[in-house]
């Protein structure tokens, strides 16, 4: 770039950075700009660091203690007991991962299996179901009704139905027996707990998944489908090359949350199994037992474990979301 200063020719270089202003500079900006939105999220944000961000970082801080029901500071009557528990650094976590009680490892390779089988399922199901529910048909209506049911309905209310249904003498076992076969206890053998759970949350979850899918085929242009039809394409390959493609930004949404709340389905396993569920317990299950089925309760160790699912999915989405963006950029290109 050439600059005339007194009659001469003065050649400048561009710079490839641009001082723009500063980050502090431009909220002052954004909120002389619109500080009616700031005002209007004020609330929430208060909401969501009572709610959220304190009891997380008094998790964290927990962590580092040997805190228990024991020594964790409390007021009975008139009199007030102050905290005796200790910093211990990462003591918890080491005897978490690498421990001589070993629990954590075999509940984390189980909660992985649950995690993958119960979010696979839900979503092959969910889709097919999508691409029945989204041809004309007589009645599309009432079963689409009929197929959000399990959705709408209370979790809880869900699940002890379901109780009475994989009881020993329950509809399921009873209709086994009809067909002369013998039923497992469902509720109690470790592998049939296994399978009635994972069927259970796929229940709890297939209507969330089909619903999702049904919008975003109902978004894909019909024009595409008439075009991949005219060019000779047949059913499978519409559906490889048009529909899977027009699905991918709720197929990556619903998955990640499908993950995300699989990982931490406390209801299923709690409810379904009560006290008799130390062949199926996830990691989430692992920490409310540490905190509320020993004495004395263990705050520490609880989270700690609750620290290390966070950490665990945190870890998950960042690779998830980084590999789609290497995929979509594939894509692109």
């Amino acid at each position: 770039m050439t600059i005339a200063v007194g009659g001469k020719s003065t050649r400048t270089r561009r710079s490839g950075r641009h001082s723009g202003p500063g980050l502090f500079n431009r909220l002052k900006t954004s909120y002389d700009q619109h500080w009616y939105a700031w005002a209007m999220c004020l609330p929430v944000v208060l909401v969501l660091g009572a709610v959220v961000a304190y009891p997380l970082v008094q998790g964290i801080y927990l962590t580092f203690t040997d805190a228990t029901s024991q020594n964790v500071g409390r007021t009975i009557g008139v009199n007030e007991i102050a905290d005796s528990f200790s910093w211990v650094g990462l003591k918890n976590y080491t005897e978490i991962l690498t421990g001589s009680n070993n629990q954590f490892w075999p509940h984390f390779t189980w909660t992985v299996i649950w995690t993958v089988a119960c979010v696979v399922l839900t979503y092959g199901i969910g889709l097919a179901l999508a691409l029945v529910l989204n041809r004309e048909m007589i009645g599309r209506g009432a079963y689409r009704m009929l197929l959000i049911l399990p959705w709408a309905v209370p979790t809880f209310v869900t699940i002890f139905a379901w109780r009475l249904i994989l009881a020993d003498d329950g509809v399921i076992n009873q209709a086994l027996g009809v067909a002369g076969i013998s039923g497992p206890s469902w509720l109690s053998d470790p592998m049939a707990q296994k399978v009635a759970a994972i069927g259970v949350n796929i229940w709890c979850g297939v209507p969330f998944m089909m619903v999702s899918m049904l919008g975003g085929l109902q978004s894909i242009p019909k024009e595409l489908y008439e075009a991949a039809s005219m060019d000779g394409a047949s059913p499978w390959q519409r559906f490889q090359h048009v529909t899977l493609p027009g699905l991918r930004p709720v197929s990556s949404t619903v998955i990640l949350l499908g993950v995300i709340w699989t990982f931490n389905q406390f209801n299923v396993i709690f409810l379904l199994f009560g006290g008799n569920s130390d062949n199926v317990q996830i990691l989430v299950t692992y920490a409310y037992r540490l905190f509320f089925g020993q004495q004395p309760q263990d705050y520490a160790r609880s989270a700690t474990v609750g620290i290390i699912c966070l950490s665990l999915l945190v870890v998950f989405t960042g690779v998830y979301r980084r590999w789609l963006k290497r995929n979509d950029q594939g894509v692109l290109a």
